[in-house]
């Protein structure tokens, strides 16, 4: 199953990224050679371009920094990926515990593997060298780590305030723009009304509907949060007038608890999810389709899901490239909770939109 949740901020480890800590590994492990080939005399008895000997760098450097390498995945693995969802400090902690651990278990390894070959090794009290420095080693390069992802989501911070006061900037010329009467608007809805013969009661209760829209639009531009009742009651209306173009083709599916109906949340962050599953998953359908709206609590969060039968999408990674409506809603919910939507496919087609507060 396909999934994205804009973490194209997610903390995948890009290819230049490895390529970095193998050059990391190569650079230390040479420059360790050359410390033990100079600190020996080596220099007095080979030459100044005696420290290129590779059987030599293999034995005294070499094989004993990829023993270094393959701790430092390890304590990656245990200590990062696999606490990923847990709060940083967690890592810290795993990680300051996991290196000494792991360094001497892969020393005793390193022992064996040296002795099954007759190599050279410490012995006796100087074996603590090669604990102590591994250790020194992995903690100069774990502090890289954190101190480099630490950047990372600095930028990726920046990059989005960047995008949030876009985004802001855009709202507001956009409302400079459309500062029209509201009482104005609802007047000519009333003549509009006023005018229609009563066989038109339909038109008229659309019409009535679409002032409420309005209504709601223009709250929404007043008050940052709203109830959830309100918030359903807009989108039950708005998915009305939606039924009354597509008819029997639009199906239409709300679960929704009352004991969540005065909970808070920001207006309009509904309605351009549901618009989208309509607009590029069900328009195009001959037969139509299904809008499912889903909204429970766990663990003090609202969760929501807005769930189509449509077309779906097949790369995800385009998809804030419908239009703004969705775009905007990422960014609320980001800078409003600092939470992200997830788009999985919906099974057996279609798309499935969720996220919590």
């Amino acid at each position: 199953m396909n999934s994205v949740s804009k973490n194209e901020n997610s903390k995948s480890i890009s290819s230049v990224e490895i390529l970095i800590v193998v050059f990391f590994y190569i650079f230390f492990s040479v420059v360790f050679h050359i410390v033990l080939w100079y600190t020996g005399g080596g220099y007095k008895t080979d030459g100044f371009w005696g420290w290129l000997n590779i059987e030599n760098y293999w034995y005294q450097a070499g094989m004993q920094y990829i023993f270094y390498f393959v701790n430092s995945v390890l304590i990656w693995f245990f200590g990062v990926y696999i606490l990923t969802k847990k709060k940083i400090y967690y890592q810290f902690i795993a990680v300051f515990l996991l290196i000494p651990i792991s360094a001497y278990l892969v020393r005793e390894l390193r022992y064996i593997y040296l002795d099954s070959i007759g190599a050279g090794r410490l012995r006796g009290i100087g074996t603590i060298w090669d604990w102590y420095i591994p250790s020194l080693f992995l903690l100069i390069q774990f502090g890289c780590f954190f101190a480099y992802r630490y950047f990372k989501d600095n930028q990726r911070k920046l990059k989005v305030e960047g995008e949030l006061k876009q985004a802001a900037l855009k709202s507001e010329l956009s409302a400079i723009k459309a500062q029209l009467n509201p009482h104005f608007l609802y007047n000519v809805f009333n003549t509009i009304n006023a005018s229609l013969s009563p066989e038109n009661e339909k038109t008229r209760d659309m019409i009535a509907q679409l002032a409420d829209l309005f209504r709601y639009q223009l709250q929404a531009t007043r008050n940052d949060l709203v109830t959830l009742r309100e918030e359903v009651d807009f989108v039950r209306k708005y998915l009305e007038l939606e039924k009354a173009r597509f008819g029997d083709r639009l199906q239409v599916l709300i679960n929704v608890s009352d004991q969540l109906l005065n909970e808070k949340v920001p207006p309009m962050i509904l309605q351009p999810l549901v618009e989208n599953s309509i607009r590029h998953g069900l328009s195009s359908l001959i037969e139509g389709g299904t809008i499912s709206i889903t909204i429970c609590k766990s663990g003090g969060k609202l969760k929501f899901e807005i769930t189509d039968t449509g077309i779906g999408i097949v790369d995800k990674t385009k998809i804030f490239e419908r239009g703004i409506g969705l775009n905007n809603t990422r960014l609320r919910l980001l800078k409003m909770y600092n939470t992200q939507m997830e788009f999985i496919d919906n099974v057996p087609k279609g798309l499935k939109i969720t996220f919590a507060i």
